[in-house]
């Protein structure tokens, strides 16, 4: 059995992935801004796994103290964390001349420095074996310019160089770092769009690649995970 983190696990992607590693038996532990949210996916998958170890608290990941205050909660329950899932994210679309200021310090919060806290917070109970896994949900933004892209492109590039550097000083510890790349994905942020459901790829095709990459023997690493509906980005 696998002690796994994930952030923003409420909804979207970070929930698939959260719902995959515990329907294989595994323990988890999420956090999310919202009590409520928590509460109600808790309760639903209490009621689907009644055997799993699953711990909740909530936490707002733009406020570092709340990031390592999760962090040390995880490890005060769990001596070792195998897998980290660094999913929280905003997105907020704009042009950087003239997007809101502060919106780039405000992504920046939850999108990168969220992650850089929580893994530091967590890496001393991962190295105390082999084996664990960092998984960090950049985006195609990570990739390339694109219009309405602003502020949320930049931290999405940050991402992946922190993921870059990171599998850079972990992989001597046996530590793997993957940086996923995917592109529109469906989630309830979607239903105002007007596109079809099937036009995106769906957050459980995430979290099958992330089982994937998870599965594979100990050395091997999948460093980049880049995905795309079949029909292209939108």
């Amino acid at each position: 059995m696998a002690n796994v983190v994930v952030t923003g696990a409420t909804q979207g992607i970070g929930r698939a992935i959260a719902e995959k590693f515990l329907k294989q038996g595994n323990a988890v532990a999420i956090c999310a801004r919202t009590a409520s949210d928590l509460d109600s996916v808790v309760a639903e998958w209490r009621e689907l796994y009644p055997k799993a170890d699953i711990f909740a608290q909530p936490a707002d990941l733009a406020h570092a103290q709340e990031v390592k205050d999760f962090a040390r909660a995880v490890a005060d329950r769990w001596s070792q964390v195998d897998v980290l899932v660094n999913n929280a994210g905003l997105f907020f679309p704009g042009q950087l001349a003239t997007e809101p200021e502060g919106q780039l310090e405000h992504l920046m919060a939850v999108n990168l420095y969220s992650a850089y806290h929580l893994t530091r917070a967590l890496l001393p109970v991962m190295k105390r074996h082999s084996g664990a896994h960092i998984f960090n949900l950049c985006s195609v933004a990570s990739l390339r310019a694109y219009d309405a892209g602003g502020a949320y492109s930049i931290t999405k590039y940050a991402l992946s160089g922190f993921s870059e550097n990171l599998r850079h000083e972990l992989m001597a510890e046996g530590i793997k770092v993957t940086a996923l790349m995917p592109g529109a994905t469906w989630s309830r942020s979607w239903q105002q769009s007007g596109l079809p459901q099937e036009r995106l790829m769906t957050a459980n095709d995430v979290a099958d690649m992330v089982w994937a990459a998870w599965q594979l023997s100990p050395q091997a690493n999948v460093e980049t995970i880049v995905m795309r509906p079949l029909e292209g980005d939108i």
